[in-house]
Formats: C-alpha cells, sequence, structure tokens
C-alpha cells in the first residue's frame, strides 16, 4: 500500500511539473529586456485611393519589454513590464519642407512637454493565458496618452490556438477568431460586434445615409514563444448611399518589430500579481483596457453668434434656392448642437423678422435636447401672429433625422393645449403622425410617448363630427401608416365621399404591399365596381391603382379592364393608359395584365379605341449604379374637360430601399357649374373646390386650397394676381450621419455626414372662361449641399478629408388645357433646367499652434437642362395648343 501511494504522488509531481514548464500564450525568457521598433500609422482619403498621397501622420517608438514576475502556481500568469521610449512624430507619407507641418518641431513640442514624459512612464500587463487580464498604469494620467498605451497593450493578447473568443481590448468586448499556423497566427477582430460606449446617429431613409465597412486584422510571428513581428491594420470605410463615389476611408496600422535581446534585471518575488505591481510602483492601479472617450477642445472657435453673424446674408429668403444657402445650413447646425439654451435664445430672440424662418429650421434640425428647449420657450402657439414660424419649425420636425421620444411627447403636449391657428393645429397633427412612423421604423413603437399619440390620433378620429377634424386625422395616418389604421381607413375610404373618402383612399395606397391584405384589395374592388354605392372617379382610380400595385390576381386584372368601355369618357381614357404603362415600364403587375390581355373579350379594339385627355406616364430621372429615381405624371379630367386630378410623383430608390422624395397633387372638382356642362356619375353634389397636396421626402404636408365654393372661387377670379401659392420654402437637414470610432492604435475617428436642401415649392391653377383654358404649374427649385468630414483627432494633432457636392436645379410641371373644342387639347411639360454640379476633396493637417497642411482637389461641370419624355401623344397635342395660342396672359387668375 505504502509502494502505492509513493508512486502515486511522484506520477502526480511529474505531471504538475510538466504543466508549469508549458503555457498556452506568448511566453518572456526571465532575466531579459526585448527592445522592439514600434510604428504606428494613421492615414485618411477617398476608399479606392492609394495611400501614397494620404494625409496623416506615423508615431515611431522603441519599445522595451521585459518579464517582472512569473506566477510560481501558474507560468500562464505573467506580469510584463512594457516602456515606451525615443517616441518621434513624422508625415506619414514623405513631404516638401514647406507641406511639412512637423518641420523645425521637435517631438516634446508637439506632443507637449507633460504628454510626452507621461506616454513614455511604464505601464504594466498582465498576461495570464494570452490575453490582457489587467492592465496598471497611472490614474492621473491624459486618456489620450492612456489610450495610445491601450492600443499596445492590445497587441499583447494572442491565443495559441485556433478558435473563437469574446476579447476585451482597446476597441470593447468583440468577437475574436484565430487561426493558427505553425509560428504564424492570424487574428479576425469583427469591430461591429465590439460592445463599447458609442455616441452618434444615422439618417432615417437608408437611401440617405451612410454606409460603413470595418476590418480588423493581426498578424503574428513568433519565435522561442514569444514574438518576432506584429502588424496589425484597420480599415474603416464610408459610403454615401446615394452617390457612392463620395465615399472615406481611415486607415490605421500598428507594426512591433524585434529590434535585440538584452540581459535584462531579474523577476520579482512574489505570490500574487497585484501585491508585486504595488511592491514596484505603489502609484500603479488597474485600469479598464477599453479606451476611454477623449474630446478635444477647440480653442479658437467662433461662438454661436459670430458664426451667425458670419452667415446670416446667405440665410435671406431671397437665396434659399442656392446651395450656398444650403452650405451654410448645415453649419449652423454643427454649432448649434454644441451651444447652449441661452446661447440659442439670444439669436432667436435678436434677429430680424425676415430670418427668423431659417433660424427656427436650423434650430430644430439640430435636435439636441438644448434646441428643442430653446425653440419650445420662444414660439407660444396661442399667438397667431406667429403661425409662419410655427409652421417651420412643425414641419423641420416632420423632416428630422433622428427624432427622440421628447419631441413628440412635447408636440402631443401642444396638441392638447390652446392653438390659435386651426392650420398650425392641422399641421400639428400631421407631423405628430410622421414622427409616430420614424419611431416606430428604429423599433420605438412601445415607447409611452408613442402608445399616446396613437392612441389621441385613433380615437379622436372615431369620435369626430366635423369632416375638417376627419380629414385632419386621416392625414395623421396618412403619415403614422400604422397598421392597426387600416379598418378604420377602409372604413372611410368606402363610406364617405369628396375630400374624406379620397384622403382614407390615398392613405391606403402609402402602405406597403406586405400591409395589404384580402380585405384591403375587397375594399378596393367594391369601390372601383361600384358594388355598394356610386363613388367619385378620383376614390376608383385611387382603388384600381392599389389593386394592381399590390399582385393582383388574373381575375381582378380581368375585371378592371372588362369594365373599360363601361366607365365615364376620361375615366376610360385614364385607365386604359394606366394599363399600358404598366405594361411599358414593367411594373410588378405587367406579367399577370399580359397575361390577361391575351384573352380577347378583355383586349380588343372597341374597348382599347376609345378617345379622350386624360393620361398616366412613368419614366425615369436618373438610372445609375447607386440609385435610380422615377418620375410619374398622370392627369385626370372631368367629362367637361376641366382638371379633376393631376399627379406628379418622384421615388427614389436602390436595391434594399425606397424613398418617397416629392408628390404634388392638384385637384379641383365642382367647377362644371361655370361652364354650364353636366358633372360626371357621382358628382353632382361636390362643392366648388382646387387645392394642392404635397408629400416630400415621405412626409405628408397639409395641403393648401386655391379656393373653397363658389363665392370663394368668384371672388379669387376677380382679385387674385397671378402669383403662385408657396407649398413649401425652408431648410430641411436630409442626410445626418455622425459616428465615432475607437481605433486600435489609441486614436479617435470620427464620420460626419450632412446633407441640406433649401427647397422652394410653389404652385397655382389658372382658369380663363373667355379662353375656355386651364393652366396648372408646379414649380420646384432645390439647391442641395452634401458635406462628408472624416478625421482621426490624436489630441495633438488633427488629420483628415471633407469632401463636399453641391447642385442647383429648377423642375417645372405645366399642364394646360385648351376646352374650346372636343376632344379636348392637353399639353403636358416637365422640364428641369440646365443645373451647375460642384465636387470637391479636401485633405488636411493641423496642429493646436495653427500650423495646418491642406491639399484640395475640385471638379465642376454643368449637368444639361431637359425636358422629360412622355407619351406620343402629348407631344403631337402640345404642338396643336402652341400653334393656337395666343397672348391671353391679362385673363388668368
Amino acid at each position: 500500500m505504502i509502494l502505492l501511494t509513493v508512486l502515486f504522488l511522484c506520477i502526480i509531481s511529474t505531471y504538475s511539473a510538466s504543466v508549469k514548464g508549458h503555457t498556452t500564450g506568448p511566453s518572456l525568457s526571465n532575466d531579459k529586456i526585448y527592445t522592439f521598433t514600434y510604428t504606428a500609422e494613421v492615414y485618411v482619403d477617398r476608399a479606392k485611393a492609394s495611400l501614397k498621397k494620404s494625409a496623416g501622420y506615423r508615431i515611431s517608438s522603441d519599445v522595451d519589454v521585459n518579464l517582472l514576475w512569473r506566477n510560481p502556481e501558474n507560468d500562464d500568469d505573467q506580469l510584463v513590464k512594457v516602456m515606451i521610449k525615443n517616441v518621434q512624430v513624422e508625415n506619414v507619407n514623405e513631404r516638401p519642407d514647406a507641406k511639412n507641418i512637423f518641420k523645425g518641431k521637435n517631438t516634446e513640442k508637439i506632443i507637449g512637454k507633460e504628454y510626452l514624459a507621461a506616454l513614455q512612464q511604464p505601464m504594466v500587463l498582465e498576461l495570464a493565458r494570452g490575453k490582457v487580464q489587467n492592465f496598471y498604469s497611472y490614474q492621473n494620467e491624459h486618456a489620450f496618452t492612456q489610450n495610445l498605451k491601450r492600443g499596445l497593450a492590445s497587441l499583447f493578447q494572442l491565443q495559441l490556438h485556433s478558435g473563437t473568443s469574446r476579447e476585451v481590448d482597446i476597441s470593447g468586448k468583440c468577437n475574436t477568431t484565430y487561426q493558427v499556423r505553425q509560428d504564424q497566427v492570424t487574428k479576425i477582430k469583427a469591430l461591429d460586434s465590439c460592445e463599447i460606449e458609442k455616441t452618434g446617429f444615422t439618417s432615417h431613409n437608408k437611401i440617405l445615409d451612410v454606409s460603413t465597412k470595418a476590418t480588423s486584422a493581426t498578424i503574428y510571428v513568433l519565435e522561442d514563444s514569444f514574438f518576432k513581428s506584429i502588424k496589425a491594420e484597420e480599415n474603416y470605410v464610408f459610403f454615401l448611399n446615394s452617390r457612392r463615389k463620395t465615399n472615406a476611408k481611415i486607415v490605421s496600422k500598428q507594426r512591433l518589430e524585434l529590434k535585440s535581446v538584452q540581459a535584462g534585471p531579474g523577476l520579482i518575488a512574489g505570490k500574487q500579481a497585484a501585491g508585486v505591481v504595488k511592491t514596484l510602483d505603489s502609484n500603479y492601479v488597474s485600469m479598464p483596457l477599453v479606451a476611454e472617450t477623449v474630446k478635444s477642445e477647440c480653442k479658437k472657435c467662433p461662438s454661436l453668434s459670430e458664426h451667425w453673424q458670419s452667415i446670416k446674408e446667405y440665410m435671406h429668403p431671397d437665396k434659399l434656392s442656392k446651395a450656398e444657402a444650403a452650405r451654410n445650413f448645415l453649419s449652423f447646425i454643427q454649432s448649434i448642437r454644441k451651444a447652449t439654451k441661452e446661447e440659442i435664445l439670444q439669436i432667436i430672440k435678436s434677429e430680424k423678422k425676415e430670418l427668423l424662418p431659417q433660424i427656427v429650421d436650423a434650430v430644430t434640425s439640430a435636435q439636441t435636447p438644448e434646441s428643442l428647449e430653446a425653440i419650445l420657450e420662444f414660439l407660444d402657439f396661442k399667438d397667431a401672429s406667429t403661425s409662419i414660424l410655427q409652421e417651420r419649425f412643425l414641419y423641420a420636425c416632420g423632416f428630422a433625422s433622428h427624432p427622440s421620444e421628447m419631441l413628440l411627447k412635447s408636440l402631443t403636449s401642444k396638441f392638447k393645449g390652446d392653438i390659435a391657428n386651426e392650420e398650425i393645429r392641422e399641421t400639428l397633427v400631421i407631423v405628430m403622425g410622421a414622427l409616430i412612423r420614424k419611431l416606430c421604423d428604429r423599433e420605438g413603437c412601445k415607447l409611452p410617448a408613442v402608445v399616446e399619440a396613437k392612441k389621441l390620433i385613433l380615437n379622436r378620429l372615431e369620435k369626430a363630427k366635423k369632416d375638417d377634424n376627419v380629414k385632419m386625422y386621416l392625414l395623421a395616418l396618412k403619415n403614422a401608416l400604422l397598421p392597426e389604421a387600416i379598418p378604420l381607413l377602409l372604413k372611410y375610404a368606402e363610406s364617405e365621399e369628396g375630400h374624406i373618402s379620397n384622403t382614407a383612399a390615398t392613405a391606403i395606397q402609402r402602405y406597403d404591399p406586405s400591409f395589404l391584405t384580402n380585405e384591403v384589395k375587397k375594399t378596393m374592388n367594391r369601390i372601383y365596381h361600384q358594388n355598394r354605392k356610386v363613388h367619385e372617379k378620383t376614390v376608383r382610380t385611387t382603388a384600381a391603382a392599389i389593386i394592381l400595385n399590390s399582385n393582383p390576381t388574373y381575375m381582378e386584372v380581368k375585371n378592371i379592364l372588362l369594365s373599360i368601355g363601361e366607365l365615364p369618357l376620361e375615366m376610360n381614357k385614364y385607365m386604359l393608359s394606366m394599363i399600358q404603362d404598366i405594361i411599358r415600364f414593367e411594373m410588378p403587375s405587367s406579367k399577370t395584365v399580359r397575361r390577361v390581355l391575351k384573352d380577347m373579350r378583355s383586349h380588343n379594339y372597341e374597348r382599347f379605341s376609345k378617345p379622350g385627355s386624360s393620361s398616366a406616364y412613368s419614366g425615369y430621372i436618373t438610372r445609375g449604379p447607386d440609385i435610380s429615381s422615377t418620375y410619374s405624371l398622370d392627369i385626370l379630367y372631368s367629362g367637361s374637360g376641366i382638371l379633376r386630378r393631376s399627379n406628379l410623383n418622384i421615388q427614389v430608390f436602390d436595391r434594399n430601399a425606397q424613398l418617397h422624395a416629392g408628390q404634388v397633387v392638384i385637384e379641383a372638382q365642382g367647377l362644371e357649374t361655370i361652364i354650364a356642362a353636366t358633372p360626371d356619375e357621382g358628382e353632382e353634389n361636390l362643392d366648388s373646390f382646387a387645392g394642392m397636396s404635397a408629400i416630400l421626402f415621405d412626409v405628408q404636408l397639409r395641403p393648401v386650397t386655391f379656393f373653397q365654393g363658389y363665392g370663394d372661387l368668384m371672388s379669387k377670379m376677380l382679385s387674385a394676381t397671378g402669383d403662385p401659392i408657396n407649398v413649401v420654402k425652408g431648410l430641411i437637414l436630409l442626410t445626418d450621419y455622425s459616428q465615432e470610432f475607437q481605433l486600435q492604435s489609441g486614436p479617435r475617428a470620427s464620420a460626419d455626414f450632412q446633407g441640406g436642401l433649401a427647397i422652394d415649392i410653389s404652385g397655382g391653377m389658372e382658369f380663363s372662361l373667355w379662353y375656355r383654358e386651364s393652366k396648372t404649374n408646379v414649380k420646384n427649385k432645390v439647391a442641395m449641399f452634401v458635406s462628408g468630414n472624416t478625421e482621426v483627432d490624436s489630441f495633438f494633432i488633427k488629420t483628415g478629408m471633407e469632401t463636399t457636392l453641391e447642385v442647383e436645379t429648377t423642375l417645372d410641371f405645366i399642364s394646360t388645357v385648351q376646352f374650346s373644342q372636343y376632344p379636348f387639347l392637353v399639353c403636358m411639360q416637365m422640364d428641369r433646367v440646365e443645373s451647375p454640379f460642384r465636387h470637391s476633396v479636401t485633405k488636411y493637417e493641423s496642429l493646436p499652434s495653427g500650423r495646418r497642411y491642406t491639399a484640395r482637389k475640385g471638379t465642376a461641370e454643368p449637368l444639361a437642362g431637359c425636358e422629360y419624355p412622355l407619351h406620343q401623344e402629348n407631344s403631337d397635342m402640345c404642338r396643336k395648343v402652341f400653334s393656337t395660342a395666343s397672348d391671353s396672359s391679362s385673363s388668368w387668375f
């Protein structure tokens, strides 16, 4: 028995010795100092550009590494001292002296004496099984130098067997994959998986947003169980989704190469790592290896007031269709985001009346708690005299790139309170609908403010008695696109008349086809085929469009085609044009339509030869590798030849997303009595009315009324000046992307892309009884400016690249109808004027002292004007209209 016990103890002893002699991570030799050369490089440039001309810098140094302590119980547990020395800072690429911001400056002057000394103070790492368990440094040291040390320390983490793990380093807690082959190890870090405190925001719509691609790889070469060389590289690439040529990249490289191995100090005795560290220096403390956030202050930046004074001349209403207005609008937003509530209020309260709307646009678009508090304190919704400012505020809220729950809560509170202007009340609830959708799209549908706002709109719609109130809540739902609102919308579309049924139907039309259930399609079929009651043709054609755009069945398409020939004259022509447009433009339902047309009962001369002036046509504005945009123009007339509805739509889409960029609808009804004509079926009791409704960047705006009722029509005919009515005018923040990234080498990087739009949309309907002619004109003036700034802020140096693009253009849609003869002469025109397009790229490096290197490259080219093609019938009619045109300008109203 004693012999067996002795034998067992010998086996255990032998096994323990073998474990102590084996490590699962890198291992240093005792009494040695390993001297490495270390470089950390940063490059900033365009995505596909060569790094040889990039902006950037290089930090180089020697690094001494020696073993302080090894756990007597576990060889895998080690304390390693790491000291940076002989630090140099230089350009990352060779540059002439005149363009070298470091020329004549030693490292101490560049970094600063205090920071250089801190950087060269040694740090201590506790390595256990190849991972950094503890990072020891000095607590009072500046976060920037600590991060540089963390970047170096993170290189020392290594796993000597292939596999994946969650690993903590300067980038946060990240998914990491190791591939081991003899003395070489490759480490791949999934940067998008890293858990680290993040700041910033993205745009609501993907088409207006920025895409990011990030990669990180490190290659280790080992010799005698320790590092011979380490090469690490991170890449961040940013693309503007709407124009991928507008892009940037940040490349961060680290290299650690063994230079020499010399005799060094012996190990420190001790049982625990923490005690050994205190023995070495009592000021050492264990700190997180994850980077600290570092913000450098701008010492020479102008105050908000100074910035406003320098740009206010470009923000005058007369200049709002210029790219310079959009450029300064974006820069002003950036200043507001750094300002206090008091600074913002000082600007608002002291400025002239004509500039206040533009200030309201910018303050609201800043979307900070301070800016929201300031604007809400300034605006008094009980005061009708400031309704213009209130409307600009509300529309800026509707276009918000990343709205907060607090914003919706504030608007809901305002809606429950006293509002002097009824149009502002209507705009407010419509905008609330837009905010509900944006918050729901970001998985915020269950937020208390969203739940409250949804409940308010749905409950008040069910209780509303006045038509104006019903329409107001329907417009809010047209923006909110709540799935639970579809039954209500169906009820109003089928049971009501005039504006209410039309608004409900067009609200359903905005839903994604996936929400259009069989119940929705049954209701739309009943409306179109008038199974339960007679409907006006604007609602019927909308119902047909919904059916044809939601994966229609063979029988649904066949029934619609069979109805052509039995409809009112102009509706016949309109539906025929819609079917032809679906086939020509290869819309989703075109295959089903073609199948049905093979049946001669559906497709015959009698059915497809009906006369009329109404039409529907779709075409491309642009077709590109990144995005494409389409336009659709449809115009529907009454049987008497008077405009019933004209509809201009602009859609922008890529492979993954779609944006309803714009819609302008002009509607008229009940005008037959003016020319002693007979109204169409279902429209005998409609009041005289003309107005315009617009959607801009997926947000339904409050409709504008030209006239309401026969008396109002006569009054405006006699007193009108011919000036167009403004639909929307102002400054809109489109793209709003801001993100910060922690580079593994230590510095903090940022990417900011902002796109602003200065817009002026106006429209009018002119009507001449004398010349029996009507004309609608929608004028869209827009100027866009996009700026992207990608920067690495290393506290003692900033390096980055700014890319900009700007364009100004005008798009006119004119529809002229001559109803002095039959068939009526109808001419539609859609023109774009020649537009200047400018693009520039500026790379820079700057020191706090003010010394700066800048390299700029820009291009400017005209975008030729054009008249967008429509169908051949329209071209033939336009020739007739202009050949018979007479000078009737004095008869317009």
